[in-house]
């Protein structure tokens, strides 16, 4: 049975979370934390007895190099044990620990797949902006360290835009808006190309929202033990949080009925066992907040999310423009939160109205301007979107014609990874 007729392994690395399984499969297996803690004590111990034996020295090297773990597990013994140090081997959305990452991708193959990357076609995903050498890099870990048959490294906007539609018609221009945990994307694609000149990156991702809800208990004086209160505003963000239409009326339904409104968090002190409870009042609505009035959480950036979309648009080619209007994806995680896509959908109308109202004043009413439809899509596959899309299009035929070989790669070498055509793989 060749490599062709198996499922593809389909791997979406992002800076929080890994999300990994086979193609054809409507969710991934695994979701894990992108970090990997390693026995520090074994390193340091190899180089220790660098003057002593080189059995000793060899010994010590083999055990650091087996000895780490990767997700919950990594995050667990770093807690109960100093000899491991983490290390998070994707900043941004670009990977920047290689010894790291090859470290991780072991793991997700060998320990939580459970196959043998020898029987199995892969692809791999990468954030927009990447460097072609990064290309080379994966291309020789998969190639060299693991001796996979066949690979192919997709851009994660364009897997999203896949994932968005389930029916026989595959639309692949629109915006992907992509809110990681490390990072938030806004990017145009046009018949399944990324404009590249026109992708707009934003600082405020999942991370943040989790950090200001963090932020914002501790100045109210919740008692919330600090070794426990980057989680539990983890919890709060994923369980609790949702965005309003209009934060002043907000405010003031949360004042008039502070019963109705506000949640109360029971959690236990890792270190006694003692249980403890803290309110959860504002924060279930300032922190997706930030998107739409990142002011709030620091001077450092300013610009709106619906703003930095309509910039987006208006930088793309003109005759795409009301596509990308048309038909704009949201991707991650923290585009969860409940009613996100009608308040993004909302401001950017606005905006983009504002813009038709002005321009038919300057006119003075002798062109007749169309009104353009602004429509955000949000769909039960968010949250792993990218991941969903890998799946969907790894488990075409087109696929594997689309991947780059062992044999080519024993040919002419890393550089074949540099480019990925572009296929659809619905008809």
């Amino acid at each position: 049975m060749d490599a062709a007729s198996r499922p593809a392994v389909v791997i979406d690395n992002g800076t929080g979370y890994t999300k990994m399984g086979y193609a054809g499969n409507v969710e991934p297996c695994f979701i894990i934390p992108t970090v990997v803690a390693v026995n520090e004590s074994f390193s340091n111990q190899s180089r220790s007895s660098a003057k002593g034996n080189w059995l000793a020295q060899h010994n010590a090297s083999v055990m650091a190099d087996l000895d780490f773990l990767i997700g919950e597990e990594a995050l667990m013994r770093s807690r109960f044990s100093t000899a491991y140090n983490l290390s998070y081997p994707i900043r941004n959305g670009q990977v920047e620990n290689w010894d790291a990452m090859e470290r991780f991708w072991q793991q997700c193959i060998f320990n939580y797949l459970r196959c043998d990357p020898e029987d199995h076609y892969f692809l791999l995903t990468e954030s927009p902006l990447t460097a072609p050498e990064n290309r080379e890099y994966t291309g020789e870990i998969m190639f060299e360290t693991f001796n996979v048959p066949g690979l192919y490294i997709a851009v994660q906007p364009v897997l999203a835009l896949a994932a968005g539609y389930t029916t026989s018609k595959c639309e692949m221009t629109g915006v992907v808006v992509d809110v990681g945990d490390g990072a938030t994307h806004v990017v145009p694609v046009a018949d399944g190309y990324v404009i590249g000149s026109s992708i707009k990156s934003i600082p405020i991702a999942g991370k943040d929202v989790t950090q200001f809800i963090q932020q914002l208990m501790k100045e109210r004086g919740e008692h919330v033990p600090p070794e426990d209160s980057l989680e539990v505003a983890r919890k709060v963000k994923e369980m609790y949080c949702y965005t309003c239409s209009d934060i002043v009326k907000e405010f003031n339904k949360h004042d008039r009925l502070p019963g109705k409104y506000t949640k109360q968090w029971t959690g236990v002190k890792p270190k006694t066992g003692a249980s403890y409870t803290c309110d959860i009042g504002y924060e279930r609505f300032l922190g997706p907040e930030i998107f739409f009035h990142p002011e709030i959480y620091g001077s450092d950036f300013i610009t709106p999310l619906p703003v930095v979309i309509d910039k987006c648009i208006q930088s793309s080619p003109i005759d795409t423009r009301r596509a990308l209007y048309k038909n704009i994806v949201l991707s991650g995680g923290s585009t969860m939160f409940k009613d996100f896509h009608r308040r993004l959908q909302r401001d950017l109308k606005k905006i983009v109205d504002a813009r038709i109202v002005a321009s038919a004043a300057r006119l003075d009413g002798d062109v007749k301007s169309q009104p353009i439809q602004v429509n955000v899509v949000s769909h039960p596959i968010q949250r792993f979107a990218v991941w969903f899309g890998g799946s969907i299009l790894a488990s075409t035929p087109e696929f594997y014609r689309a991947c780059h070989t062992k044999a080519e790669y024993d040919e002419y070498g890393a550089s074949i990874c540099r480019t990925n055509p572009v296929f659809k793989g619905m008809h």
